[in-house]
């Protein structure tokens, strides 16, 4: 064929910026010939997946040549007796990002915008790039604290969403129940409000709300929640959105046939149960967050307070040197320049054993730089 073919992406695809996740344990060992490596970068369950999503996905095997039940009836069965809903008020979906993606889809129009909080999640942004709308940032306040003044003056008539993050990643503060309440009142009915509450297991403030009480309520409210961090299954992919019934039936429209698998909605169904991997995993993550404060303010090092497993600590201008150096030494941390943050790290918390190696890691690295 003597004429080059260029065959044109849609012009949005210029402006998106694909998500780019932590490096898997397998890389590094790969890269610097490393046999022991802890990842310490993606926020997950150090324990591993709850037992009982284990057992079950066993169990579920020599079905696999059977399609997945398309609506994971049993698992919306699971959750909205959970969460006291009605089954109508949930979707199951593949991970939290296919939720986002859903939204975007079923909501947004070229013309639109959605209010994001800054720094946050990277995905609203690439959910409202991928339809042609355009993100606008309201920024957190100094100390990172949400700033629903700030979100409010944000709002135009083409806003059509906000999405909140609470406990929001990379910083882990929240939202209160109190500044929740006042958004939901006093933006206009005619604009969604996205809480995606991933993290949400992981707050011990009694000030928290994870909204699923405003969905029994009936705002105009979409709940986020996930499997990937509190039950250890990030592996199989499998979230759920909980909002009121109208809202999850124009989203069902645009959600693909089969998009939960039958592994997946099994484990689910059984981690739904299983309350003693939640304890553990909860007190794991409390436990070792107070360890890490001390860690951290005897290196010297300041951090923000944190409401998730995870906490950001700011180590200054040589960030990315020493998250260099935490590689070398076979720790995987997320460098937090991808939020705008060049001075930070963003630390998940490990099991003890894996903290212990990376508090030691870090004051041998600092040391040298004194």
């Amino acid at each position: 064929m003597s004429e080059e073919i260029v065959i044109q992406a849609r012009k949005e695809l210029t402006q998106m910026k694909p998500y780019s996740p932590g490096k898997p344990i397998w890389e590094v060992q790969k890269e610097l010939g490393l046999e022991r490596v802890v990842k310490l970068a993606s926020n997950e369950n150090p324990l591993g997946p709850s037992p009982k999503a284990v057992e079950a996905m066993q169990a579920a095997l020599t079905d696999l040549h059977r399609y997945p039940d398309a609506q994971s009836i049993q698992l919306k069965q699971a959750i909205a007796g959970r969460y006291e809903l009605a089954e109508e008020q949930v979707i199951v979906t593949n991970g939290g990002d296919e939720l986002i993606t859903l939204i975007s889809e079923t909501f947004l129009d070229a013309s639109d915008e959605i209010i994001v909080p800054g720094p946050t999640f990277s995905e609203y942004e690439f959910g409202a790039q991928l339809m042609g709308a355009k993100a606008i940032v309201a920024p957190l306040k100094g100390d990172f604290q949400y700033d629903s003044d700030a979100i409010l003056a944000a709002v135009t008539e083409r806003t059509k969403m906000v999405y909140l993050c609470s406990p929001n990643n990379p910083t882990g503060t929240i939202l209160s129940k109190k500044e929740l309440q006042h958004l939901l009142d006093s933006l206009p009915k005619r604009v969604l409000v996205v809480l995606d509450a991933a993290y949400s297991h992981f707050v011990t403030a009694e000030h928290y709300s994870d909204g699923v009480e405003f969905v029994r309520a009936g705002y105009p409210l979409i709940v986020l929640k996930t499997f990937s961090k509190i039950y250890g299954l990030a592996g199989i992919r499998v979230g759920f959105g909980a909002a009121p019934q109208a809202i999850i039936q124009s989203i069902l429209q645009v959600k693909e046939p089969f998009n939960v698998n039958a592994l997946a909605q099994a484990a689910a169904i059984a981690a739904t149960g299983d309350e003693e991997h939640v304890t553990r995993s909860q007190t794991l993550v409390i436990e070792e967050r107070e360890r890490l404060y001390a860690a951290f303010q005897q290196l010297g090092l300041s951090y923000t307070m944190s409401m998730s497993n995870f906490v950001l600590v700011k180590v200054g201008e040589q960030s990315e040197s020493i998250y260099k150096q935490l590689m070398a030494n076979g720790i995987i941390v997320r460098l937090a320049n991808t939020w705008g943050l060049p001075l930070h790290l963003r630390i998940s918390i490990g099991t003890p054993e894996e903290n212990d190696l990376l508090i030691a890691a870090l004051s041998d690295i600092l040391k040298q730089k004194v």
